[in-house]
């Protein structure tokens, strides 16, 4: 076809639908008779009813439309006359109902037991509770057992007479375990040389305040008959005084005998020359003593550094600290 020419056909013969055109219908467009005008098209129209179900559908030709056959619906209520059930067919499903293996019985499959894991779990979680309340009643019971044999087993540490006590802070005079042992303040000391009762120094503990001074000389002294010693043995004779500067010691006595040592008087509160007031402490020997009355004396011997004041003197039964 070449421009100016159509060609022997016209445009209504190559649209195969001009005839549903109206000016297609004018130039006598007809349709066509093959089946929408391809060649090997399908065309085949039949009547209901007439196509047989249940036969084999002719296989379509190469180009053709594979024809489809509708599902047929069976009426409610009767079966269907194409449908056969599945134990009917080889190797189909069995007619009679099998028996679970992991169920009790009755024939009929059990899921898990349930009620038996809940009370397994219960009895494990029980169990676990009463090891822990029992173990830690038995760490408390070895604790306590620990605590008393630590205290019981750690030996006394012994001191020979008259070596230098651990400083301690304050006086305490707590009654003996057995009987309360004899005490002494200042004012019923028996004084010897120069040394003399004062009060000016606070920090005292005896009655009104008052405490033996200027024992700072060679021949000056305190002594202290102490009656009711109750057995023989060895006990803490306990000195409360104030020191300053260097420590002090003085010279110990006990029933007309010197002791092995001097009678340590450290400045165990470190403070400073001259403040008394801030230098009360504690020290004590650990002389042995006879039943009934023992005498103790302190004095400032040759050698001596006697700076001190002194408040009390008290007794202890054994080798004790405090």
């Amino acid at each position: 076809m070449t421009p100016g020419n159509n060609g022997a056909s016209t445009p209504e013969d190559d649209d195969p639908f001009g005839y549903l055109y109206a000016d297609g219908q004018a130039n006598g467009a007809q349709p066509p008779s093959g089946g929408y005008g391809y060649p090997n098209s399908v065309n085949r129209v039949r009547s209901v009813g007439q196509r047989q179900y249940g036969q084999q559908a002719p296989t379509a030709q190469y180009g053709q439309a594979q024809p489809t056959a509708p599902q047929q619906q069976g009426v409610y209520g009767q079966p269907n006359a194409h449908y056969a059930a599945p134990e009917t067919h080889p190797g189909g499903a069995p007619t009679s109902p099998q028996q679970s293996h992991g169920g009790g019985g009755g024939g009929r499959g059990r899921g898990p037991n349930t009620k038996g894991l809940l009370i397994g779990a219960v009895a494990v979680v029980a169990a676990v509770v009463i090891g822990i309340g029992i173990a830690m009643m038995n760490g408390d019971d070895d604790k306590d057992d620990k605590t008393g044999n630590a205290a019981a087993s750690a030996p006394a540490q012994q001191q020979s007479g008259g070596s230098e006590p651990s400083p301690s802070s304050g006086s305490s005079k707590g009654a003996d375990s057995e009987k309360k042992l004899p005490e002494v303040e200042a004012k019923a000391l028996r004084l010897g040389g120069n040394a003399a009762l004062a009060s000016d120094v606070k920090g005292a503990k005896s009655g009104g305040g008052v405490y033996v001074g200027n024992l700072n000389q060679v021949g000056n002294s305190v002594t202290w008959s102490a009656d009711g010693i109750p057995s023989d043995g060895d006990y803490t004779l306990f000195a409360h005084y104030s020191a300053t500067g260097e420590d002090q010691e003085m010279t110990l006595t006990v029933n007309g005998k010197k002791f092995g040592s001097k009678m340590p008087l450290g400045n165990y509160t470190h403070v400073k020359d001259g403040d008394f007031e801030n230098g009360w402490t504690t020290t004590y020997a650990w002389p042995t003593l006879t039943k009934g009355t023992n005498t103790f004396t302190l004095s400032c011997e040759n050698g001596d550094k006697c700076n001190v004041l002194l408040d009390q003197l008290w007794l202890k039964k054994g080798r004790v600290k405090d």
